[in-house]
């Protein structure tokens, strides 16, 4: 069969691999990916510790005649898809990434009555990473078959990456091992729960937040409580800090930049007549904006040692560096939304909202232009929303098919129909 340029018509005047770009998944594909996802989801395994999971995902690309590449870090894979028959000229240009997560939370499974539900005891895939695997993996088993059929006009890259969960993220292990290297721009879902399956949605910059990691050790001379003006009323310089920086901090910003400090953890003293000596506080930095977040660090520093100082507590801060806002770029944003309305329709695709939560897909689009969607997973007529990170969370398994047909039409549209 003649291999198709992006811009060449077959004999009956039809765009190249049309058909594939508005045609069903396969039955048997469905019901493989979803027993695929279901295994992950019985076997979820923490950053850096996904060695179960990349096998089998190397396993399924490598009997689908594909050369996975297990990463640096040792856990995580990059594939590349197609490309072996195609024109030089057609090879050298920049590819499109699909990226994956593939870590698991460490949280407990609690859904009562699942037969799917985790194996492992304080482990779960409690935010989707599960099905963002599968989607991949699904997308990428379209793609080689498009590939042997002669009809996928360019090669795409897809990247399953580990320690998305782990502080600064995984992402950046994966860049430093070269999945970058030779992509024009990515793309990546994410489930939302608060999307109907069958949908995603879709914004133009930044649709997650900065999140970053704050822990202070405050310390000071104790002594009793009946003398606190010999001390460093250590416990009231901490109440200080908690309710006085995130204020602080917001009046030095621009208050639509939406930086805030919120504390998660406090511990100090061990009864009530002795002022301590030692107090520990742990919290969150979110920023919605990207310049305020790279100011973060040195706003929280001085906001701490001005509260802790007016009460003479000497501070110990250590600001963990998390990941920026994912910035979505508006002309790969508009490929998702061609590439859904390809398959589904416009009236499958909704605005969106920022979150604050965090995504380490942010460091990919440091380096390349990218887009992240929200892939629906609540079950259409369903009450109530089980939210991420809370161990009953469970996905619509149609989501699935959803992302794959996303991610096929998204390769198809990048590579010129």
């Amino acid at each position: 069969m003649k291999q198709l340029t992006s811009r060449e018509s077959d004999a009956s005047g039809a765009e190249p691999a049309a058909d594939a770009l508005a045609g069903a998944l396969p039955d048997e594909l469905r019901t493989e990916l979803i027993a695929f996802r279901r295994d992950l989801h019985m076997h979820p395994e923490l950053g850096n510790q996904e060695f179960r999971t990349t096998a089998a995902i190397k396993a399924r690309l490598e009997q689908a005649g594909l050369r996975p590449r297990v990463l640096d870090t040792g856990t995580g894979l990059v594939c590349d898809v197609g490309g072996g028959n195609l024109p030089e000229r057609d090879t050298v240009r920049p590819m499109l990434a699909l990226r994956a997560d593939i870590d698991a939370l460490p949280i407990p499974d609690t859904k009562s009555s699942c037969a799917y539900r985790s194996t492992v005891p304080d482990r779960a895939h409690a935010c989707g990473h599960d099905v963002h695997t599968t989607v991949v993996l699904g997308a990428g088993l379209v793609l080689a078959e498009l590939d042997r059929q002669g009809r996928l006009p360019h090669p795409v890259r897809l990247i399953f990456q580990p320690a998305e969960e782990v502080l600064p993220g995984g992402a950046a292990d994966a860049i430093e091992s070269g999945v970058l290297d030779g992509v024009g721009k990515i793309i990546a879902v994410h489930c939302d729960p608060k999307v109907d399956a069958g949908r995603i949605g879709l914004r133009h910059g930044p649709i997650t937040s900065a999140c970053d990691r704050l822990e202070i050790s405050l310390d000071g001379p104790g002594g009793h409580t009946a003398r606190p003006h010999l001390t460093t009323d250590l416990v009231t310089a901490t109440a200080k800090v908690v309710t006085e920086v995130p204020g602080l901090i917001a009046r030095r910003v621009d208050a639509r930049s939406g930086l805030a400090v919120t504390w998660g953890r406090i511990e100090s003293g061990h009864t009530c007549n002795v002022i301590p000596q030692h107090a520990e506080l742990s919290g969150t930095v979110r920023c919605l904006d990207l310049d305020a977040w790279r100011q973060a660090p040195d706003l929280v520093h001085a906001a701490i040692d001005e509260i802790a100082g007016l009460h003479r507590a000497k501070s110990v801060i250590n600001y963990i560096r998390g990941v920026p806002p994912v910035v979505n770029d508006p002309e790969v944003t508009e490929l998702l939304r061609d590439a859904m309305s390809a398959r589904r329709g416009v009236s499958s695709i909704e605005d969106t909202e920022q979150s604050l939560g965090g995504e380490d897909f942010s460091w990919y689009l440091e380096k390349v232009p990218g887009a992240m969607a929200r892939l629906g997973v609540r079950t259409p007529g369903e009450r109530g929303i089980r939210d991420l990170h809370q161990g009953d969370f469970d996905a619509d398994e149609s989501a699935i098919t959803v992302g794959v047909e996303l991610f096929t039409a998204a390769a198809l549209l990048d590579a010129g129909m």
